[in-house]
């Protein structure tokens, strides 16, 4: 079972939307945080143990990710998705489908 933690700013429509897309694929476990202190569910030193793979949205959530554990660096992956889209939007579902099929090598 791989398991991936997807990180947005407050947890409430990028990363949610990918943990949805993830959830229910055989061969791996989803969760979702967000980097900001108020976010649905805050991104923990925990969250990012428990995954073997981290994908963020831009790059600040990276620094975010590697400020709580440095040595995460190497399953930290940046998908440059900007903060345009809300939760479940079509445009966002299909971006996230092809990124996490690109680097997860899944079909979603």
């Amino acid at each position: 079972m791989t398991r991936i933690l997807f990180v947005c700013w407050a947890n409430m429509d990028r990363s949610p939307t990918a943990e949805r897309l993830l959830r229910d694929k055989k061969g791996f476990e989803a969760t979702s945080a967000g980097i900001w202190r108020h976010a649905g569910r805050p991104l923990s030193m925990e969250l990012v143990d428990w995954a073997d793979q981290v994908l963020v949205m831009e790059e600040v959530h990276r620094d975010a990710v590697l400020e709580l554990s440095p040595r995460a660096a190497g399953k930290v992956v940046v998908l440059g998705i900007p903060d345009i889209y809300p939760r479940d939007d079509p445009e966002l579902i299909q971006i996230l489908k092809a990124k996490i099929s690109e680097h997860l090598r899944v079909d979603c």
